[in-house]
Order: structure tokens, then sequence, then C-alpha cells
């Protein structure tokens, strides 16, 4: 009984996927218009929602983070650094290091595109607020 539970499970939580996977790319033109706006691309917008003004990252952390080798990190820092976005700056008590750390620039920019990000589609406002609820609810039960 378990097996066929756990395969009817993993075929409705397939279904749920699919459906918000579809959604998503589906409204990826919105994104990417807001990327354009900002003239920032996907990579920089990672960086951004990476970084902040205070605590500054290593580039071995950052290359770690965004799954990719130190020299793509380094150009990715380089062109956020070259717009003003980021700066680099020694680690206290070790100046061997580099930390990237948000200019208030970056941060600035970096605001207005999660505002931007985060305006709901008009799907989303269509949709009636017991539904809204309870996928929220449904939403709030996934890791962060």
């Amino acid at each position: 009984m378990s097996t066929v539970l756990s395969q009817s499970k993993r075929a409705l939580a397939a279904e749920v996927w699919r459906r918000m996977f579809d959604y998503f790319m589906s409204t990826s033109g919105e994104r990417l218009r807001i990327l354009a706006e900002l003239d920032l691309t996907p990579n920089d917008s990672r960086a951004l929602h990476t970084l902040d003004g205070l605590a500054g990252r290593t580039m071995r952390s950052l290359a770690e983070e965004w799954s990719c080798d130190a020299s793509n990190a380094t150009w990715i820092v380089n062109r956020l650094e070259t717009r003003g976005l980021v700066e680099r700056r020694a680690k206290p008590g070790d100046g061997r290091v580099k930390l990237v750390v948000l200019t208030a620039f970056g941060e600035k920019t970096r605001d207005r595109l999660k505002d931007a990000m985060y305006f709901p589609p008009q799907d989303l406002l269509e949709m009636p607020t017991a539904a809204l609820q309870a996928l929220k609810a449904a939403m709030l039960k996934l890791p962060r």
C-alpha cells in the first residue's frame, strides 16, 4: 500500500512541479524586461541577490554558491565593479584576501530589482483570495 501511495504522491508532486516550472518559464519575458531596463544580466541579478553592503564575500565563496569556477565569478564581479555596483575591500586582519560588497548604488539597484521582480504577475492578482491563501500555505512548507 505504501508503495502505491508513494508512487501516487510522487506523480502528484511531479505534476505540481511541472505546472510551477512551466508557469515560471512562461512568465520569463517580464523578468527579462526588468533586467534589460536595469541593464543587468541574469548572472548580475543572482550576484546582487547574493551580496550586501556589510558582510563581504570572498571570490571563492561566490564561485561555490554560483556553481561556477573562480574565473567566471571574477568576470561577473568585474562587470558589476565597472558599473559601480560592487567594490572589493581588504578583509580585516588579512589584507591579502579581498571581499566583495555592494556599494550604496548596488544596494539601491538590488532593491529596485527585487521590488520589480517581486511584483506579482497579473494571473496571480486575478486569482481568488482563498486560492492565493492555499498556495501561500503550501509554499511556506518548502524550505527557503
